[in-house]
């Protein structure tokens, strides 16, 4: 069996696999190829063609969530196969029947609500936007216990605005501003219905399906599409975002495809045409000058569509400059 021959190549993959499922995330590929007894270059083509097959569907980590100061991280995501009436039922059957749903961001709920009572900025990491169901859920709370009214500024390439009635896809991670708004599957909005949507202000949008659109305009929801962002510049919209959104506390729920797929190409639905590096960074630096900024998702960063950890550092950097940091 020579290192050419069909039999060599699947028997490479079979064992690949093997020491993969064995080691679990903690393989490096350095050591994952000393273990197949190929160069670092074959054994990373052919774990990007496993992955590409469907042979291997995800990575997990297993954190020590005390010894790094959390509670919990959750990364939940529910997907329909179809935009169809069966799919759709199908979904909100899965809904009702998966608890785990509104288990884990119940969890995300009560770890930024204990933060938020201890006095300090919650930042909560993800995994897709449906996160912020258990985020700003607890902010919402937490005003309401304080005598507050939450702001949110939403600032992603899509609306997440959608129902299961208007989604063309029927995921879940496009419906979560739509949940928090009030609107979509009782089984949600019971739960996590959070906020006015006319306090909310979108910013970056530049992909609608004609069904978010009909409903954000009757929500009163305020959007800057980036044909807005274009034409006014980010300083302008972040004044005006200010001033629409007056008083404390502010949210933050950032999206890392809000941003141009060459900055950020480690989001799982990549959007042509987004916000520049210095445009993103802009709009960080004039909301930490505000001193309105009590909390923060940073959400869509995906490790295994990044490139050498650009969209991770990326949203470091953006974290930063609304916390504060400054170019002088």
């Amino acid at each position: 069996m020579t290192d050419q021959s069909p039999s060599y190549h699947y028997a490479t993959i079979a064992r690949a696999l093997r020491e993969i499922d064995a080691a679990g995330p903690g393989l490096s590929l350095e050591d994952l190829a000393a273990r197949i007894g190929l160069s670092p270059a074959p054994t990373w083509r052919r774990v990007k063609r496993l992955e590409l097959q469907g042979y291997i569907t995800g990575y997990r980590a297993e954190i020590d969530r005390r010894k790094v100061g959390l509670g919990v991280l959750a990364f939940v995501r529910v997907d329909a196969e179809r935009n169809n009436a069966a799919a759709t039922q199908a979904l909100e059957d899965r809904i009702r029947s998966l608890p785990e749903v509104v288990a884990w961001n119940r969890i995300v709920h009560e770890a930024v609500l204990a933060e938020l009572r201890l006095a300090r900025l919650p930042v909560v990491l993800g995994g897709d936007h449906c996160l912020g169901l258990g985020s700003i859920s607890a902010v919402a709370r937490h005003c309401r216990d304080t005598g507050k009214q939450l702001r949110v500024l939403w600032l992603d390439a899509h609306a997440d605005f959608n129902t299961p009635e208007t989604s063309p896809s029927g995921n879940v991670h496009g419906m979560p501003l739509a949940v928090l708004s009030g609107l979509g599957h009782p089984r949600l909005t019971e739960v996590f219905r959070a906020v006015d949507p006319k306090d909310v202000v979108l910013v970056g949008v530049r992909s609608l399906d004609p069904g978010e659109k009909r409903l954000l305009k009757e929500a009163g929801v305020r959007v800057y599409t980036m044909h807005e962002v274009d034409r006014l510049g980010v300083a302008r919209i972040a004044e005006e975002v200010l001033k629409h959104l007056q008083g404390l506390p502010l949210h933050v729920s950032l999206d890392a495809d809000v941003l141009d797929p060459t900055l950020a190409p480690g989001v799982g639905t990549p959007v042509p045409g987004g916000l520049t590096y210095r445009e993103a960074h802009l709009l960080m630096e004039i909301l930490a000058e505000s001193g309105r900024v009590q909390s923060l998702d940073l959400v869509e960063v995906n490790p295994i569509l990044d490139e050498r950890n650009r969209t991770a550092e990326m949203l470091v950097g953006l974290a930063l400059s609304l916390l504060g940091k400054r170019i002088f």
